[in-house]
């Protein structure tokens, strides 16, 4: 039986995966909830799933869940706060970790993980936007293994052979990965023509069911430069060796070529639970929910573009962060979460997005990237932009 903590159990990829897991109830337990504040929604999740464990992230809350447990007359140990969320993936009680907590605050439990030697179904990309390196070390030094299930790096891993049998991916004979993106809903819009759209826009995203702050990211292409920062790390492949490119069918996840030009790809509906049953139950196939790709039912073409960086800068100042190296990937990425933030609560536009992450990056060079120096550009980079955003109002 495999026992799987789930972090950000409340939110989108929280649900598919516990979905999945509910489909297997010989071979996977949700041993660990935990979720931000959301305590109704949790209780709701523990009625449903009986954990031994559930965590809500806000301490102020630990009260409401505790009472809630007790009311419902469930046997589920509350818990309370960040440092419990580290210490329950990193203790006994699961052998799995969905790493699905949105933003930089998943840093710290995804390295609480790979430190103990978890399998990491991660969908977290900013712990390996603000600490990738440390992060795979810290897994290659336990021998965590990481399974992505972001869609895009879960196609990369299917597509790309394993090394001797592990979760890591043999990139002898690559030539290149090619990421493949919506592009959200303003695809084909100029630059000008989004200088007055609302959060309510951003956020309906075509094809994927997701938070309001992914599908903002993925409204600006900054998703899809977050993903190229950690396909580099996930894989060991360098920036001039990650294309991005537009597919607004959604069907093609990720594509792989080959120095013999050979390309395989992935395809499949889009719908996480194929990437999380992958996460789950590697090396082996599982039931996901999913249903087959019928391509003709699906229109019966695939249509490919060239991302439009003048109307979507997001993405070109994440491949010069990457290229910059150290620290200004963690300026990206906070600069990044202040901006969405400050957009979705109706103080800045959207493309003052770009422009505030591109004066952080301007005003906060790259400096050596150890543990204690990436928090101190996260909060420099943050207070910056909270700074400009304030001045800007």
């Amino acid at each position: 039986m495999r026992r799987v903590a789930v972090l950000g159990a409340t939110g989108s990829i929280g649900a598919s995966a516990l979905d999945v897991i509910a489909r297997h109830p010989d071979r996977l337990q949700a041993s660990v909830l935990a979720a931000g504040r959301n305590v109704d929604a949790l209780l709701e999740l523990c009625a449903r799933h009986a954990p031994a464990h559930a965590v809500i992230a806000d301490e102020a809350r630990f009260d409401a869940l505790k009472s809630g447990l007790a009311a419902a007359g469930l046997s589920t140990q509350p818990h309370a706060g960040m440092a419990a969320i580290d210490a329950l993936v990193a203790g006994d009680t699961c052998d799995t970790v969905v790493a699905a907590i949105v933003g930089a605050a998943g840093l710290d439990s995804t390295l609480a993980a790979a430190r103990a030697g978890r399998r990491i179904a991660l969908a977290n990309k900013e712990s390996l936007v603000l600490a990738g390196s440390l992060v795979m070390a810290a897994a290659r030094e336990s021998g965590a293994a990481i399974v992505p299930v972001d869609s895009e790096h879960n196609a990369i891993f299917q597509c790309l052979p394993p090394q001797d049998g592990r979760a890591a991916r043999d990139i002898r004979g690559l030539r290149r990965l090619v990421l493949t993106a919506s592009g959200g809903p303003f695809r084909g819009r100029t630059r000008e023509s989004l200088r007055d759209v609302t959060p309510a826009q951003a956020v309906a995203h075509p094809r994927w069911s997701m938070g309001p702050k992914i599908s903002v990211d993925s409204a600006t292409l900054m998703n899809k430069g977050l993903e190229v920062i950690e396909a580099h790390h996930l894989f060991g492949v360098a920036p001039g060796a990650i294309d991005v490119v537009v597919h607004p069918q959604s069907l093609v996840h990720s594509l792989v070529e080959f120095v013999d030009g050979s390309t395989l790809a992935q395809l499949g509906l889009p719908d996480m639970r194929t990437a999380l049953a992958v996460g789950l139950g590697w090396p082996e196939r599982l039931e996901s929910g999913v249903a087959g790709l019928d391509l003709v039912r699906q229109g019966g073409r695939l249509d490919f573009e060239a991302p439009d960086l003048d109307a979507f800068p997001c993405l070109r100042l994440a491949f010069d962060a990457l290229r910059a190296g150290g620290t200004a990937p963690a300026v990206l990425n906070a600069a990044n979460e202040v901006a969405v933030d400050a957009f979705l609560s109706g103080r800045i536009g959207f493309l003052d997005i770009p422009a505030l992450v591109e004066d952080a990056l301007a005003a906060l060079p790259a400096a050596e990237a150890g543990l204690d120096a990436l928090r101190e550009a996260d909060g420099r980079a943050r207070a910056h932009v909270t700074f400009a955003i304030g001045r800007r109002a």
